[in-house]
């Protein structure tokens, strides 16, 4: 296991070299959605239209943040569960989408999009979200304010604490992990 420091939006290199188990601490711009948005996205991509964030080189945050305390940029940020993207993941990635963050199992036609497209998933660590918001050091709504908590935010994030759970080769931390301590 590797750790790095990366900057978002990713190259394809970066998330290339990536394996379960590293850890990342993620700087840079990431964006929030989850399945509203998601789907929201899709059915403008499906219209030739042009999404509300660039794709290219994209991590996208799956989380509903709380609204922000006085003198806070953003309230409680803890990642929800992946599964409800599931469905959208895929064409994403197609577009340019390089990293996914959030906890849970993947299904299989996103981790075999992760090795088609150079992508990876990275676990954030759920009931942290007070913690995690303060690696988070501006965050603003840019599209679809309508869905209140799961509008898309574009977020400037320091040194995001991140562990890679989905790799581009094929990897599945969920899986692998689970090897390593399983009795024989």
């Amino acid at each position: 296991m590797a750790e790095y420091r990366l900057t978002a939006p990713l190259k394809e290199e970066d998330a290339a070299k990536l394996r379960i188990g590293d850890k990342v601490l993620l700087s840079g711009v990431i964006y929030t959605a989850r399945d509203a948005a998601h789907k929201r996205i899709v059915e403008s991509l499906d219209k030739n239209e042009k999404p509300p964030m660039d794709l290219k080189g994209s991590v996208i945050y799956y989380v509903g943040p709380t609204p922000p305390r006085e003198g806070k940029v953003i309230g409680a940020a803890g990642p929800t569960t992946a599964m409800r993207m599931d469905a959208y993941a895929p064409r994403l990635m197609q577009e340019g989408m390089k990293g996914m963050i959030a906890k849970g199992k993947r299904n299989d036609a996103v981790k075999k999009a992760m090795v088609d497209c150079k992508a990876v998933y990275f676990g954030a660590t759920g009931g942290a979200g007070a913690l995690i918001n303060r690696c988070i050091t501006k965050a603003e709504v840019i599209a679809y304010e309508d869905l209140g908590p799961e509008a898309i935010r574009k977020l400037e994030v320091v040194d995001f604490p991140l562990i890679v759970v989905g790799d581009c080769a094929g990897g599945d931390l969920y899986i692998e992990g689970r090897k390593k301590w399983e009795k024989k």
